[in-house]
């Protein structure tokens, strides 16, 4: 190989490469879509099957054709929806964790305001009865706090399992987008979905 360099411009230029190298490399040869009987290869799955959906060939595809087709129309519908199924995921988790924060921080006083009820009420009740009305909101107030900090508790586990549940209904709305959207072009491609 000569190498000549053109000082005037800064550029080096390759003589005398040979033609074999010059060629741009061939594409890889594709992956087969379906394993050969006896081999030890594991058949790659359906698109279909990780949304549950069952798509019939009903002109005679091939498996190949069908993996093709499932597959153009998985990226189809992913580009139509802009929901990729592989990334939907519930985190109930965390919904009912931030949704029972949301709550907790809003029902902070509920031991608060169940003390002073319960105090009230207690000094009603003692006076009313010519007991010691001081004593008796003492008592009211103990209990007025036990209960509001009942209540509390008991509002935060709801609004738990009710940012949980809007997290899966979320998740569900998607993925049903999703399918919609794989049923349409698989349908058009001549499958039977059911």
């Amino acid at each position: 190989m000569k190498i000549v360099m053109l000082t005037s411009i800064g550029l080096a230029l390759s003589v005398g490469i040979p033609a074999a190298a010059q060629q741009p490399a061939a594409a890889p040869a594709a992956a087969p879509a379906a394993c050969p009987p006896g081999s030890t290869c594991t058949p790659q799955p359906l698109p279909s099957s990780t949304l549950g959906l069952f798509p019939f060939p009903a002109k005679q595809q091939t498996k190949e054709q069908q993996l093709q087709d499932e597959q153009e129309c998985y990226a189809w519908a992913r580009g139509q929806t802009g929901i990729d199924p592989a990334l939907v995921k519930a985190n109930p988790d965390s919904a009912a964790k931030a949704a029972a924060a949301k709550m907790d921080s809003a029902a902070t006083g509920a031991a608060v305001v169940g003390a002073a009820k319960g105090a009230a009420a207690g000094a009603v009740i003692s006076a009313a009865g010519g007991g010691d009305a001081g004593h008796g909101a003492g008592a009211g107030a103990a209990a007025g706090a036990i209960a509001g900090r009942r209540a509390k508790k008991q509002a935060v586990a709801k609004a738990g399992a009710q940012g949980a549940a809007a997290n899966q209904a979320k998740v569900d709305e998607m993925m049903n987008t999703f399918k919609k959207a794989f049923t349409a072009c698989i349908t058009g491609k001549g499958y039977t979905v059911s």
